[in-house]
């Protein structure tokens, strides 16, 4: 799994805005109406949401996302991890108060 393919396939969504894109670190804003072309890519890619879900995060889950602000309810997080180490691939989608707007955050943490 290549951080850059997942890119490249999530960047076919209209977007709104893209905030940042680098090697291992892509954000941007997708409106209501791409989100779910965004999460079915996602899910091909990072399989099924991590959360919401009924069971609890993993400790390496949770030390992922800390450093991002953390994952809360009404958001989504799809993970998926290398191996046995810490390297993986995730995202968060934090939807926005006005109901129109998600922040996407794409990650690949390396250790």
């Amino acid at each position: 799994m290549e951080f850059s393919n997942i890119k490249e396939e999530v960047k076919r969504v209209n977007f709104e805005s893209t905030r940042t894109d680098c090697d291992n670190f892509f954000e941007a804003v997708v409106v209501k109406d791409e989100l779910a072309k965004l999460s079915e890519r996602l899910s091909k890619f990072l399989g099924e949401p991590a959360w919401p879900s009924k069971n609890r995060l993993s400790y390496q889950m949770q030390e992922a996302v800390k450093a991002f602000g953390g994952i809360m309810p009404g958001q989504t997080l799809y993970f998926k991890s290398e191996g046995s180490g810490s390297d993986a691939i995730f995202a968060m989608l934090w939807p926005w108060q006005d109901g129109l707007r998600t922040t996407v955050k794409i990650i690949q943490k390396q250790e």
